[in-house]
């Protein structure tokens, strides 16, 4: 099968394309499959280091406003469909796949032009504009929410089927989980909270977490906090100006960013994050409570529909960005950790969105159109 794969930005578009690649070799190793992207985004780290090629286009994300700058980045994407044509003509793929994102829009149109069938893949609870803008032209588009289904009007044909992710529910024996902790330098007796912000840190999380640090709020709970690469070296300094050292500190660990998330999210008790659509899948598929704060001032508010899908069915709390604070979040996270009735029922619930044989699903769609 010899497959392009339109991805660009950030990892929430990216990540998804890289497990649907991998399950097109696992199912076919003699496949072709290649990358589509831009020279800017995550892609040029993340597609490379997956074993795929890269190909990179001209294509930017538009605002409504009238500007130079806007009029330069409308021209250069103009240009990027003539180069995603050339690709596409060069290629021969048999499938088109986008998972959202601005670069779907020149890589889809170059595919349609050329008679190849279009599948696109929607992660998020409300559809992104790329994909609202492109139903029209797509055979299929899968979503990873059912919400999202009745959200899609111009295409024929929406499939639920998840979103591809790589954390997997693991059953660790008490030895191993003790042994995860013990490596953190936390204890088994307390509860244990995963706070993060995605890849980049969340500032809003983070002054709430060094509130409840500064005040000793954490007393019956334990933190594992991840402030984003860029950020550790300042909260450093800020906790340093109370005499508190960021690698002493009791009931709590802090790191830039985790490596071992798959472990962390399997033995924590709860999760405190903002509310991506992988965030929300591998919560839902590894049957955690959680407490969210929607990312705002993103496309169609999407991170707080995705947020909703969790709350609506009991499995999540929602904290908005402007209320905030340490004091609210140090008693919801009491307020779920320290009943173990509440937190075994929000952990039922979420389990009852978890996603199975996501990428089988897909690939099943796939060959659909492919045989088609």
């Amino acid at each position: 099968m010899r497959v392009i794969i339109a991805a660009a930005g950030t990892g929430g578009h990216i990540n998804p394309g890289i497990a649907i690649a991998n399950k097109i070799r696992e199912k076919e190793p003699d496949s072709n499959i290649i990358f589509v992207g831009t020279d800017r985004g995550l892609e040029n780290d993340l597609v490379p280091r997956a074993g795929y090629e890269l190909k990179t286009i001209d294509a930017y994300g538009l605002s409504k406003k009238i500007s130079i700058d806007n009029l330069k980045k409308l021209y250069k994407t103009y240009k990027g469909i003539g180069e995603a044509k050339k690709i596409v003509k060069e290629f021969k793929p048999d499938i088109v796949i986008g998972t959202g994102g601005y670069i779907c829009g020149a890589v889809v149109l170059a595919a349609k032009k050329n008679n190849v069938p279009v599948l696109l893949h929607e992660s998020n609870a409300f559809p992104g504009k790329a994909v609202q803008m492109l139903a029209k032209k797509a055979d299929t588009i899968l979503v990873s929410f059912k919400d999202a289904q009745d959200r899609i009007k111009k295409c024929k044909n929406v499939v639920f089927t998840g979103t591809p992710v790589k954390i997997k529910k693991k059953d660790y024996s008490q030895n191993e989980k003790e042994k995860i902790i013990k490596e953190l330098q936390l204890t088994n007796e307390k509860p244990i909270v995963l706070i993060f912000g995605g890849s980049q840190g969340a500032q809003k999380i983070n002054e709430a977490i060094i509130n409840i640090i500064k005040n000793n709020l954490n007393k019956e709970y334990q933190i594992i906090w991840a402030t984003g690469p860029k950020q550790y070296d300042l909260i450093k300094e800020e906790l340093e100006k109370e005499n508190i050292n960021i690698e002493k500190i009791e009931n709590t660990k802090i790191v830039p960013y985790i490596y071992n998330m798959e472990e962390l999210e399997n033995i924590c008790d709860l999760v405190v994050a903002r509310s991506g659509a992988m965030t929300i899948t591998e919560i839902s598929n590894l049957a955690k409570p959680s407490i969210l704060v929607p990312l705002p001032n993103v496309s169609n508010d999407h991170q707080m529909y995705n947020a909703k899908v969790l709350e609506k069915i009991g499995g999540a709390m929602i904290i908005t960005n402007d209320n905030l604070n340490g004091d609210l979040l140090n008693s919801t996270i009491k307020d779920i950790v320290l009943n173990k009735n509440k937190c075994e029922q929000m952990s039922s619930n979420a389990y009852k969105v978890s996603t199975k044989d996501v990428e089988e699903k897909i690939y099943e769609e796939i060959k659909k159109l492919v045989g088609r």
